[in-house]
């Protein structure tokens, strides 16, 4: 029995060699080779890719900003809203407390007013003095009810209009919290692509920015497009060019508007701020809510909108410039006013 048993497990040890030295096997497992590495990005397509990033971010940041602002309207009709239910409420408690005043004498008088129990005398005279009152109290009376009527129709529409609001606020603070993530996101992939290059390639990207820069701005002005341009400003315009060329150095953070710290649209709208005009928030709005011009006919202090999701802006300042906040880990600057594809020009004044 024993010798069987040893004769069955050798049976099963020889077998399973012969399997693991099986030629086709062998040659199975040596067939699938690994894939190969994906090819490496140029620097010119990291750069690329960096500079797409950002501007996805600097699109977020409109919604983002926009939201913001949405949010601080409502939170301010929120509030309006609220202070004029209270009002209402005082209003129809106080004229509940004068109908209740009124009905209160009327039980007093057995169930009649004071002019229907004049009414009752034998004598014309004071029958007719009575008639009057009673007449005007009668008024006074529907004058109370359709008073009270009124109120409690401005406090259900004050009411109504709370809760849209707070729906509203809601939403953009869904709006926001997205915006928010994909900001973020960006701002972390381009990061992420250059932290993985080594100290010298990351000079290169630089020079490569600076060259790409470069060869738009020369190709821009190339096109003769400033050529006859009329340099003058107006008076706002000097100021809101003075404003922005100030901030030069000043660090961009995405929605900050001031005064350590600027996105693009912060700074064009504090800029003009300071001017003493105001003007929406994003850069979005701005093109699209100020008058548009030709840019043969634009002026410094002028707002020179980019891509054409009207993602980014900055200010003309002369001489085919414009100062911007141009992107997370760079300074407000002075850049040429044709580094980037333009969408139009606006003229906050």
């Amino acid at each position: 029995m024993n010798r069987r048993r040893h004769a069955t497990a050798a049976i099963t040890v020889i077998c399973a060699l012969t399997v693991l030295a099986s030629p086709a096997l062998t040659l199975q497992a040596s067939a699938a080779p690994l894939p190969p590495p994906p090819p490496k990005k140029s620097l010119e397509e990291v750069r690329q890719e960096i500079d797409e990033l950002y501007r996805k971010a600097a699109a977020a940041t409109d919604a983002y900003n926009l939201a913001e602002e949405k949010t601080k309207e409502q939170s301010a009709e929120i509030v309006q809203l609220a202070r004029l239910i209270v009002d209402g409420r005082k209003k129809i408690d106080d004229l509940k407390a004068r109908a209740g005043a009124a009905a209160r004498a009327q039980y007093r008088n057995g169930g009649l007013p004071d002019g229907a129990q004049l009414v009752l005398t034998n004598d014309p005279q004071l029958f007719l003095d009575a008639a009057g009152r009673l007449k005007a109290g009668a008024k006074a009376t529907t004058d109370l009810l359709g008073e009270m009527t009124r109120a409690q129709a401005e406090l259900d529409t004050y009411a109504k209009d709370a809760g849209a609001n707070w729906t509203k606020l809601e939403a953009n603070r869904v709006k926001q919290a997205k915006a928010k993530k994909e900001i973020n996101d960006k701002i972390a992939a381009a990061k992420k692509l250059e932290s993985e290059l080594a100290a010298e390639e990351r000079e290169r990207l630089r020079r490569l920015e600076e060259q790409a820069q470069l060869r738009a701005q020369t190709t821009w002005l190339g096109t003769g497009v400033l050529d006859g341009l009329k340099e003058g400003a107006t008076a706002e315009g000097r100021k809101a060019v003075e404003f922005a060329t100030a901030q030069i150095g000043k660090p961009y953070v995405w929605g900050a508007e001031g005064p350590k710290s600027y996105d693009c649209s912060g700074l064009t709208q504090r800029s003009w701020g300071a001017a003493g005009l105001g003007i929406p928030r994003t850069s979005q709005e701005q093109w699209r809510l100020l008058p548009h011009v030709d840019i043969k006919d634009m002026r410094p202090g002028d707002l020179i909108v980019y891509f054409k999701d009207a993602s980014h802006i900055g200010m003309y300042v002369g001489n085919g410039m414009i100062v911007h906040a141009p992107r997370p880990g760079r300074n407000v600057t002075l850049a040429g006013a044709g580094t980037m594809e333009i969408l139009g020009v606006v003229r906050p004044s």
